[in-house]
């Protein structure tokens, strides 16, 4: 894999995480959801972690040259 391709999945990541902090938030603020809070938010958490390790593999990757100029 590239740094381009490590830096879109860092992305994705980032977005997976964001959806489920959001979910619980909802959760925690709901009498009949509340159980879930907590597994929605170490799920985020774990996708945040995923993250941090593509965008730390793309700190390192050298910039992906554009072939096509």
């Amino acid at each position: 894999m590239d740094r381009t391709k490590h830096l879109s999945l860092a992305d994705d990541a980032v977005c997976r995480a964001e959806r489920l902090t959001g979910h619980a938030e909802e959760a925690a603020r709901s009498n009949d959801f509340r159980h879930k809070a907590a597994p929605l938010a170490e799920a985020g958490a774990l996708w945040s972690d995923i993250a941090k390790a593509h965008a730390a593999i793309a700190a390192v990757l050298p910039e992906t040259e554009d072939t096509n100029a």
